[in-house]
C-alpha cells in the first residue's frame, strides 16, 4: 500500500489551525479497488492537557466507513453525506481509520440507494453484519495507520462487486466536473453535457450519491471558496460570487452564512487571526 500524495485540505475548513490539533494521512487502494474507493485515511490526536477541540468539515458528496476508537471507546460506522457542515469534537486521545468511497463507489457494495444514508450515521453492523466485527478486533491490533489500512482493504477485496457496475464511472465524471469546470453551475448543463435529462441525472445521483447535481455543485463552489479566503486569494465579494457562478453578492453571502453560520467577511478575517 502507498502513502497518497500530498493533496488539497479543500473542505477541512481552517485546516492550518486544524493540523495542530491532529495528524491526517491518507494511503492510496489497489488497482481493484481504485473504481470505488478515493483513499484510506486515519486521524489521530493526543489533546491530553489540553481543551478539546472541534474541526468543521464542509464535507465532499463521499460516503465514508469509519474504525474508531476514543480513548478505548470503539464505534464502527458508515456516515452519509452530511447535510450541512460536519463538526468532529476531539478531546483526550483517539484514532480513526476512515474508508472514502468515491460518490458512487459505496452504492455497489451496499445496494442500498445512498440517499437513505444522507445525514445519518449507521453501525457498520447493520450494513455488512458481523464479518466487519472480526475486521475491527484485527484492525485495533496493528501497529500503524498503513496496516490498519491493508487490514481493511483486505476485507474489502473479499466484497468486491463480481460485475463492475457502469453508473459508478458515470457518477464519478459527472462530479469531477462539477469540481474542475467552474461554469458548470447549472443541473440542465450538467445533464445536457452528459447526454441525459434532469430527471434521469437527478435519479443517479439520489440512488448512487445521496444528494442532488444542484447540492454537488453548490458544495464545491463554497469549498473553493473557503480554500480562497484562507489563502488570501479572495479580492472583493462581487468577483467572487461571479466566479463561482452565484446570481449576485447577496446571494453567495446568504449561501455561505447558512451553511458555515459565519458571514464570509468574519470567516475570513479569522482565518487571517
Amino acid at each position: 500500500m502507498r502513502r497518497k500524495e500530498q493533496t488539497s485540505d479543500r473542505g477541512i475548513l481552517k485546516a492550518e489551525m486544524g493540523m495542530r490539533n491532529f495528524a491526517l494521512m491518507r494511503y492510496n487502494p489497489s488497482t481493484a479497488l481504485a473504481p470505488y474507493i478515493e483513499h484510506y485515511w486515519t486521524v489521530q490526536w493526543d489533546l491530553r492537557g489540553q481543551p478539546p477541540f472541534s474541526q468543521n468539515v464542509l464535507s465532499y458528496p463521499n460516503i465514508n466507513l469509519s474504525f474508531e476508537n476514543e480513548s478505548g471507546r470503539r464505534f464502527t460506522g458508515v456516515y452519509g453525506v452530511p447535510r450541512t457542515i460536519y463538526t468532529r469534537h476531539l478531546k483526550d486521545t483517539g484514532m480513526v481509520l476512515g474508508i472514502k468511497f468515491r460518490p458512487g463507489g459505496f452504492y455497489p457494495f451496499s445496494q442500498q440507494p445512498a440517499s437513505q444514508l444522507t445525514g445519518q450515521t449507521v453501525p457498520a453492523n447493520q450494513l455488512f453484519g458481523e464479518s466487519i466485527s472480526h475486521v475491527e478486533d484485527q484492525i485495533w491490533e496493528q501497529d500503524s495507520g498503513e496496516q490498519m489500512a491493508q487490514l481493511a482493504e483486505q476485507w474489502l477485496l473479499t466484497r468486491l462487486p463480481s460485475q463492475p457496475d457502469p453508473n459508478t464511472q458515470l457518477v464519478n465524471d459527472i462530479v469531477e466536473a462539477a469540481i474542475s469546470t467552474r461554469e458548470l453551475t447549472q443541473v440542465e448543463r450538467m445533464a445536457v453535457q452528459f447526454n441525459m435529462s434532469t430527471r434521469a441525472l437527478q435519479r443517479l445521483f439520489s440512488r448512487y450519491v445521496g444528494v442532488s447535481p444542484k447540492w454537488v455543485i453548490q458544495r464545491f463552489r463554497l469549498q473553493e471558496a473557503a480554500e480562497l479566503m484562507e489563502n488570501g486569494g479572495v479580492t472583493d465579494w462581487i468577483t467572487l460570487s461571479q466566479q463561482l457562478g452565484f446570481f449576485d453578492q447577496a446571494h453567495f453571502i446568504r449561501t455561505f452564512k447558512s451553511l458555515i453560520g459565519q458571514s464570509p467577511d468574519a470567516y475570513r478575517k479569522e482565518t487571517l487571526l
